[in-house]
């Protein structure tokens, strides 16, 4: 029996990580990979959600690499019938904070410096109190960590779960007003239109109307999610 969570981020910390750059600008998308969502939920490489992955691509402990793994890493969760979508805003407030850093040479022969200029950047983060909202399909109940951490600063996130209804199968032409990771739809269902989130590693689709089997919920006309989705990592 499927269960299928729907699932709140309320930030405590403001939330970084660089969706774009523009110039000095590194801006971070209001939304949530779903790729980051596994790995700060602890599904992956974990022993109480079966999830364990060959010792050359051990996460838990040492990472002797800073190369994404993500085929390695994420496929176990398809073997257990885990998966994770990316998480949408749900109100959110973005601030601009700048950085400088300047070329201080204490430990170099005493030559006259050429500049002395400052290097700077902007960030444009995603401020504390802002709300995502996720969602959560497992072939098993589930219990989820009510505590995270998230993007290149490891903010402090809290995490509220709760367990939608029970579902039906529909079939047709139907709209997914949350973000999908392309990849890991397009094989099972046909996509018809959407609009593009560029942000690495796999740019996300949003207000997608597609053909295929969808999650339907009493007293939730509006929420239509994909059946048959999986982590995938080739076109």
């Amino acid at each position: 029996m499927v269960s299928i969570y729907r699932c709140q981020i309320e930030l405590h910390d403001s939330l970084y990580y660089a969706t774009r750059e523009i110039g000095r600008l590194y801006e971070t998308e209001p939304i949530i990979h779903n790729y980051a969502l596994c790995y700060a939920l602890g599904l992956v490489d974990s022993q109480i959600y079966s999830t364990i992955v060959a010792e050359e691509h051990s996460y838990r402990y040492f990472c002797p690499e800073q190369v994404p793994k993500y085929e390695e890493h994420l496929t176990p969760l398809n073997q257990q019938g885990i998966y994770v979508t990316p998480a949408r805003s749900l109100n959110h407030y973005s601030i601009l904070n700048t950085w400088k850093y300047a070329n201080n040479n204490y430990h170099v022969e005493m030559e006259k410096t050429q500049k002395n200029i400052p290097s700077f950047g902007r960030a444009k983060e995603i401020a504390e109190e802002s709300r995502f909202e996720f969602f959560v399909i497992s072939q098993k109940e589930l219990k989820l960590p009510k505590w995270i951490r998230l993007g290149k600063w490891m903010s402090k996130a809290e995490v509220t779960v709760e367990q939608l209804p029970k579902h039906k199968i529909s079939e047709g032409i139907f709209t997914c007003t949350h973000p999908l990771n392309p990849l890991d739809v397009m094989f099972t269902n046909q996509v018809i239109s959407y609009d593009v989130v560029n942000m690495p590693p796999v740019s996300l689709i949003q207000n997608v109307q597609m053909r295929g089997q969808y999650y339907q919920f009493d007293g939730i006309p509006n929420l239509k999610i994909p059946v048959r989705i999986e982590y995938r990592f080739r076109s």
